[in-house]
């Protein structure tokens, strides 16, 4: 079959290329309508619990991640030209499309009390600019005597100010946030440059859109920065400038049908398959340098060129079509997973490697058949006295220490199991960032000053209509506000309750001591003073109960917390809900985006590892497809599965937390480390036929002849991925620094621990069916001499 494929390819090289070319145009339109992702990760679900109460929330009271939150600590905050600059701001930033409202101490609201009409007035605590420092007095002790707003926009121990910027939900998941947010930031750029003063940024809006910032600036960079480490390979590899471009036009062209699938599939560019490029520029790499070096030993045995090319498209064709598809299945695992962005990252990343492979393995013999043949300078590779001697060191372990094989690697495992029970899961928002991070250093500024700023949401259904505003769910409310304000990750919260409070001071003529839930009888006051229109009063508690009064929301800001962490505060929280209110009376769920992202990011953790084992068992498959051996499997997989425990082992002892970027490690690198086992069981089993099963002889002779490309496709693979270490995220720097690890030890565990496994194993590995019933023939080896099948191409080619 393949010799009809070769022959094909070298036959019909203009429609070939015509073809790839028109392909390759329209894949780069394609390409260049891809989109960035713009909204927050989503990972439960959607028939998970936890998500849809969430969605119900959001559908009741409004989206609780659309506030951007700006900070400063300025003592002087109450001198008049400071207060000032402080209002403008404010006022300056409202004006902005697309903001929905801005709330500071220049723009708190304050209330009224109307004695004529019975009735709250609702207006603005600053009514316009102070023109005297004597009004800014006024005001600041107004404010001071508001103990609703204490510790939300203002706190006086530490002279911190916060100003909330809420953003128009339709402008949350597109590219516009983007510019809103820039449009922001240059207001306060400017605001901080007047009055010399440090500004500290945070909200999910913020952190949202200078992370997708950065994925696009690094996907850029890891492209460019993945080329120039291919082409220094290749060329150290191979001395040949030709070789080398040749290689990086097929990457290119490989990158281009990347992003066109992602756009056809209408996937958009995340944190994830952002990556996908600089992967797919690493394993077309490893690709070129397997075809490339067969191609040379070829060249070399009998100095005809199309033969050559002919013969190692023939012999490892196939081989390449398995450990390709390995690879890709190793990546098709998450598509397994119930994640609509791990799912796209498998599916975009498997499809592009088989479509790689296809470029690869048709382009290669098209471009070198236009080419001079090598030179004994580009074929010089082949007689490395450095890999040779290590080739030599290789088959001395294998033949006479094995016991210090298995030694050492059983105290490898004991140490990897320790490491291992060292693992941390983590799932914080700004996990990926360094701690050096302006965001995470602003971050724990919020947290230091206020509180935090994740949301934590809080919904009550009281199962009856107006069934909020009774005193009992009233008082149930405060009750559990002071409940959850024992803990310390805890802002002061917002809700109907502590908006009674304020009514109830401003009904009492503003004394803060009478900042407290009114009795029943001053109830009926109360509420007999809230408005009964529509207006900026009416639709004061819009955010707080919904339109049949049955359900309501209390609301907290938050640290950001771990996977962990969270857990074992909600232990403690729900309890102490559950005792305020009753389960068989009202129906509460706790919610919000810290809580979802918590959850979800466990969630992951637990169904990532099983896209470990849906990877080895798809894996496991595609061997017993080229075996027919369920032992030989089993002993192909052991140095294979060794390195991921060794890579959970450096995770634990150096701190690396599990999380969903660090945990997509081990499906990566064993559909990648898995190739050097097939490409070493091919040559062993071809071994084992013309040897008449000598298993000795075979595990050697394959040793010899697969260690060159086992070792250069290594290096390239750990050197491509260690470019990953570079990035501003943390889950990146781990992805690239993990799988350049596990692949360099899964190197030597299938350079030497699998061939000592086969020759221990002796008989009891080499069944009848690994020898002689193979489903498929990976690798075809023919003699020197030249058939009339090859004679007749080379003449045909000669002819053309």
């Amino acid at each position: 079959m393949w010799t009809k494929i070769v022959r094909f390819i070298l036959r019909n090289r203009p429609a070939i290329l015509t073809v790839i070319g028109i392909i390759t145009v329209f894949m780069g339109y394609k390409a260049s309508k891809v989109q960035l992702s713009y909204e927050m990760m989503r990972m439960l679900p959607e028939k998970d619990t936890t998500y849809q109460s969430y969605v119900h929330f959001k559908q009741r009271f409004g989206e609780d991640g659309n506030v951007m939150v700006v900070g400063v600590t300025n003592p002087s905050i109450f001198k008049l030209d400071e207060f000032n600059a402080w209002y403008d701001l404010s006022n300056n930033i409202r004006k902005l499309d697309g903001i929905k409202e801005v709330v500071s101490l220049t723009r708190a609201l304050d209330f009224g009390k109307d004695t004529v009409k019975h009735q709250f007035t609702f207006g603005p605590l600053v009514k316009k600019r102070p023109s005297s420092q004597i009004e800014v007095d006024s005001i600041r002790n107004r404010f001071l005597r508001m103990p609703f707003y204490q510790g939300l926009l203002y706190n006086s121990k530490t002279n911190a100010c916060l100003m909330t910027i809420t953003l128009d939900r339709k402008k949350l998941n597109d590219k516009s946030r983007i510019t809103l947010v820039s449009e922001v930031k240059n207001l306060v750029e400017q605001y901080k440059q007047n009055r010399k003063i440090t500004v500290h940024y945070s909200g999910l809006p913020y952190i949202r859109t200078v992370t997708t910032k950065m994925v696009k600036d690094e996907l850029m960079l890891f492209i460019m920065l993945s080329m120039i480490v291919a082409a220094l390979i290749m060329f150290i590899f191979f001395r040949s400038i030709k070789v080398v471009l040749t290689s990086l036009l097929v990457v290119g062209i490989s990158i281009t049908w990347v992003l066109g699938i992602t756009s056809m599939f209408g996937y958009k560019i995340t944190i994830l398959t952002g990556v996908i490029p600089s992967l797919i520029v690493i394993i077309a790499i490893e690709n070129c340098i397997y075809i490339l070096n067969k191609y040379h030993w070829e060249y070399v045995s009998h100095g005809n060129k199309i033969l050559a090319l002919s013969r190692t498209i023939e012999r490892i064709g196939f081989a390449s079509l398995m450990t390709n598809t390995a690879t890709a299945m190793g990546f098709a695992a998450f598509i397994l997973v119930q994640n609509k962005m791990l799912s796209e990252f498998g599916v975009v990343t498997s499809v592009s490697i088989i479509l790689e492979y296809l470029l690869t393995i048709t382009l290669f013999p098209i471009f070198f058949s236009f080419m001079k043949p090598p030179s004994e300078r580009h074929t010089k590779h082949l007689d490395s006295k450095l890999f040779g001697g290590i080739t030599n060191k290789l088959v001395v372990i294998i033949t006479h220490h094995r016991p210090k094989v298995y030694i050492a690697s059983g105290v490898i495992i004991l140490i990897s199991i320790l490491g291992l029970l060292m693992m941390k899961t983590s799932g914080k928002v700004v996990d990926d960032l360094s701690k050096k991070d302006p965001i995470y250093l602003d971050l724990r500024y919020f947290e230091t000053n206020f509180g935090g700023v994740m949301p934590f949401e809080i919904s009550i259904d009281t199962h009856k209509k107006n069934g909020v505003l009774k005193m009992s769910t009233i008082e149930r409310i405060d009750e559990l506000q002071q409940y959850i304000r024992k803990f310390p990750e805890f802002t002061k919260p917002l809700s109907l309750a502590e908006g009674i409070k304020f009514a109830r001071q401003t009904f009492y003529s503003g004394d803060s001591s009478q900042y407290a839930i009114p009795g029943s009888q001053e109830m009926a006051f109360i509420f007999s003073y809230l408005p009964k229109t529509k207006g900026k009063g009416g639709d004061l508690l819009k955010s707080f109960i919904d339109s049949t009064k049955r359900y309501t929301r209390v609301s907290f800001q938050m640290k950001d917390m771990g996977t962990k962490e969270m857990e074992a505060l909600l232990n403690k929280v729900k309890p102490g809900v559950d005792s305020i209110f009753e389960p068989d009376r009202y129906t509460v769920n706790i919610t919000g985006n810290s809580v979802v992202y918590a959850e979800g990011t466990n969630f992951l953790i637990h169904n990532l590892f099983e896209s470990v084992g849906y990877a080895v068992i798809l894996i496991s498959l595609l061997m017993s497809l080229m075996f027919r051996s369920v032992r030989m499997i089993m002993i192909s997989m052991v140095p294979n599965l060794i390195p991921l425990l060794v890579t959970a082992a450096i995770m634990g002892f150096s701190g690396i937390p599990l999380k969903p970027s660090t945990l997509i490690v081990f499906s990566i690198a064993l559909g990648i480390s898995v190739d050097n086992a097939i490409q070493y069981l091919a040559r062993y089993r071809h071994g084992l036929k013309i040897s008449n099963h000598d298993i000795g002889k075979s595990a050697v002779g394959a040793l010899r002849e697969a260690s060159f490309s086992m070792i250069y496709t290594s290096i390239v693979l750990v050197l491509g991925f260690s470019v990953f270490t570079i990035s501003n995220f943390g889950g990146t720097q781990a992805l690239g620094f993990l799988i350049s690890t596990t692949l360099f030890v899964a190197m030597f565990f299938n350079l030497v621990v699998l061939p000592s496994l086969l020759m221990t194993l002796d008989k009891y590995a080499v069944t009848k069916a690994f020898i002689e019933e193979p489903v498929v023939e990976m690798y075809v080896n023919n003699d020197n001499h030249i058939d009339s099948d090859e004679t007749s191409m080379i003449e045909n080619h000669k002819q053309e």
